[in-house]
């Protein structure tokens, strides 16, 4: 059984998580389907996608689905992004307005068009407006404020454990941190010694990502790092059973056995249905198309079978494909899909 076996999952402000697994905020993947379906499959807390600062530019489609919370369960928690500390307080006030619990502060982004904003990691670089930008948000609202971090701006910069120290005395309630720098994005391997030194250095919770893509390795993770919960995020994409993977191996020692093909095509087949519905068909049928794409990953006729769901038009057409992918009785009416 791993050494995490016996923690007690963290608290953020009010909210007791019931696990120490929580889903990372990406923009484009963790819209409302995606975050109820790791809900349910074990995620014990989940990140909306990043809302820019702006909210002269929340009337568009993609902010207006970004800020679509109806239904879900709290903690409910919305991540901002910015580089003005009064833009972002007024944010994170509209936001909790809106039904937000907890306001995540993106500084961790590494996207070119978010850092060419000064925003995101970007602002890593610029500790005074990093404390100003948090005293701002935590000040203009009355519920928890936690934020995500990478370890620094480049190998020459590695701020992370003064940016902690800044977070908490700000009153930051946790802070996950993404194991590379800016400049790395997402190449390389995640580094966890940084990790480590951030836990070491503040008492409030600590999240640790960057390739949590197993079990095993989350289990290590939160051994070698000490930090109160993983951050999942890429290894969360085609493959949301991770969430209870890990939940369940921190708890028992055991692992679980994989998902059925039976349990696959379910969720793949609500997952699709969830995206029609809340995007609307035309939108629904070419956001699902990513998302299938990841389902279909680990296949070794992945490539054939992506090209034939993406020429897909239609909701309908597209769940005849996960269908048929699963049904062994009857040969596919689309030549080259296999059964899973």
């Amino acid at each position: 059984m791993p050494a995490t076996a016996c923690v007690e999952p963290p608290a953020i402000g009010p909210y007791q998580l019931p696990n120490r697994v929580i889903l990372a905020p990406m923009a484009g993947v963790t819209d409302r389907p995606f975050r109820q379906l790791c809900r349910k499959l074990g995620a014990g807390l989940v990140v909306s996608e990043m809302v820019t600062s702006d909210p002269s530019l929340w009337h568009t489609r993609k902010s207006r689905s970004r800020l679509d919370h109806r239904g879900e369960p709290g903690p409910r928690s919305v991540q901002i992004a910015g580089g003005d500390p009064g833009m972002l307080a007024e944010a994170a006030r509209l936001n909790a307005a809106q039904g937000a619990q907890i306001i995540d502060i993106n500084m961790g982004c590494p996207a070119k068009k978010v850092c060419n904003k000064a925003a995101g990691s970007a602002l890593l670089r610029d500790e005074r407006l990093v404390a100003e930008i948090l005293d701002a948000v935590v000040a203009a609202v009355d519920i928890p404020v936690t934020l995500k971090i990478r370890t620094g701006w480049c190998e020459n910069s590695i701020n992370g454990p003064r940016i902690a120290r800044l977070a908490e005395d700000a009153g930051i309630r946790a802070l996950a941190v993404h194991g590379r720098t800016r400049e790395q994005r997402y190449s390389g391997c995640a580094e966890y010694d940084t990790i480590a030194a951030i836990k070491a250095s503040v008492t409030i919770p600590v999240f640790a990502n960057g390739d949590i893509t197993s079990a095993g390795k989350a289990a290590e993770v939160l051994d070698y790092t000490g930090a109160d919960a993983v951050m999942v995020g890429r290894g969360a994409q085609g493959n949301p059973w991770i969430f209870r993977e890990i939940d369940h191996y921190l708890s028992t020692g055991q692992t679980l056995p994989e998902p059925s093909q039976a349990e696959r095509h379910h969720v793949m087949s609500d997952h699709l249905t969830a995206l029609h519905a809340f995007y609307g068909e035309h939108m629904g049928v070419r956001i699902a198309r990513k998302h299938i794409g990841w389902y279909l990953g680990t296949r070794e006729d992945a490539k054939p079978l992506r090209a034939r769901f993406n020429a897909l038009e239609a909701p309908g057409e597209q769940l005849q494909f996960v269908d048929e992918l699963f049904d062994r009785s009857t040969p596919p009416a689309s030549h080259g899909i296999s059964a899973a």
